[in-house]
């Protein structure tokens, strides 16, 4: 690899590289964090700690709320949510459409009914 070093004060301040080079160690770093990623996730399921499937973080991604999200992996009916979480059906599509926000305990309540943390199911 070529490098040109830009001095400053008699010290290295910039090096130059070709720029296929450039592009050579961008994607080296990507596919680096993508291995570190893959590392951390093995790591944590062999720990036994739960990951969001794709189709939960999709589904948030495209606007759902995680309870609705959540409820639909689970292939649940908002009923059958209500029910299991010891709310109203009405009450639980408010949470879902954001048109009210649910207290610590009945988020807790809709958490355990989903079978998920309620860290997955509050929203910053």
């Amino acid at each position: 690899m070529s490098v040109q070093l830009i001095e400053k004060n008699g010290r290295p301040e910039w090096a130059v590289i070709p720029y296929d080079e450039y592009q050579r160690l961008l994607e080296d770093a990507e596919m680096l964090q993508d291995i570190q990623a893959f590392d951390e996730a093995k790591l944590s399921m062999e720990r036994g700690e739960a990951l969001i499937p794709g189709e939960v973080t999709f589904g948030i991604l495209d606007g759902k709320s995680p309870i609705r999200a959540w409820r639909e992996f689970r292939g649940m009916t908002q009923q059958q949510v209500a029910e299991k979480a010891g709310i109203s059906k009405p009450y639980l599509s408010q949470l879902e459409s954001g048109h009210r926000r649910g207290t610590t305990e009945v988020l807790g309540a809709v958490a355990r009914a989903l079978g998920v943390s309620l860290d997955y199911l509050v929203e910053e």
